[in-house]
């Protein structure tokens, strides 16, 4: 089932392009690597499939019970973030408030999704703990569960590993897969990380000249990877 279709999307600002001629599509349980050069574009499609930038030229359709309030977000890693002066618990929970509809408070079904997926994502431990104490991975892990509180059909992740020790990456990458394969979730990651892309895709978008979208395999066999891998940006 179709969850995302981008048709001839032209993506920029203030009118001037920085990718042009972009379609591509997601369906249900697809884990699409988005890849390519810095500057590429590939921050600004995220941008505009959440709806925080509009597109010069093209359309995005939403399908499969997916729309922009019930997409889970977790962009890149600020100083901001390292430093928010706030419980484990109360990051998690927050990500409730990602449908739209205000509340006082939380209802008993936000309260239990959130117990959830905090003892899903293995944070349970720290629940209790200040955000800005927690080393970046343990970081990451709450602002992934903050994501999740948003969805229960799209992730939409911006470098998740950026900045994290090989183990911690390794612990990252496997929580993601899981989610993938065993929740049906599906995910949409901007990365510089092939081997982790050929590793764990479905799907991989190159968004640079020439732009490709297709399979795993069929990237393997496409002129756009040897051209990524003799830039230096495999990993």
């Amino acid at each position: 089932m179709l969850q995302l279709v981008c048709e001839n999307l032209v993506l920029g600002y203030d009118s001037k392009p920085v990718v042009s001629d972009l379609s591509f599509s997601v369906s249900e349980g697809d884990y699409l690597f988005v890849v390519g050069e810095n500057g590429s574009g590939k921050t600004t499609l995220m941008r505009t499939i959440l709806g925080l930038s509009s597109p010069i030229s093209g359309s995005i359709v939403f399908g499969g019970g997916v729309s922009r309030k019930k997409i889970g977000y977790l962009p890149q890693r600020t100083f901001i973030q390292k430093d928010f002066p706030a419980s484990v618990k109360e990051i998690v929970m927050s990500g409730c408030l990602n449908n739209g509809k205000f509340r006082p408070f939380y209802s008993a079904e936000q309260i239990k999704k959130a117990a959830d997926i905090i003892e899903k994502i293995g944070i349970s431990s720290i629940s209790d703990s200040c955000f800005s104490e927690l080393s970046g991975g343990q970081q990451q892990r709450v602002l992934l569960s903050r994501a999740l509180c948003s969805t229960g059909k799209m992730l939409i992740l911006d470098e998740p590993v950026a900045g994290l020790d090989p183990e911690v990456t390794e612990e990252m990458y496997d929580i993601i897969a899981s989610l993938n394969k065993k929740d049906k979730i599906t995910v949409i990651m901007i990365s510089h990380d092939i081997v982790a892309a050929l590793k764990y895709a479905t799907h991989i978008l190159h968004i640079g000249s020439p732009i490709f979208y297709g399979t795993k395999e069929e990237y393997i066999n496409d002129d756009s990877y040897g051209l990524f891998k003799s830039r230096g940006d495999e990993k």
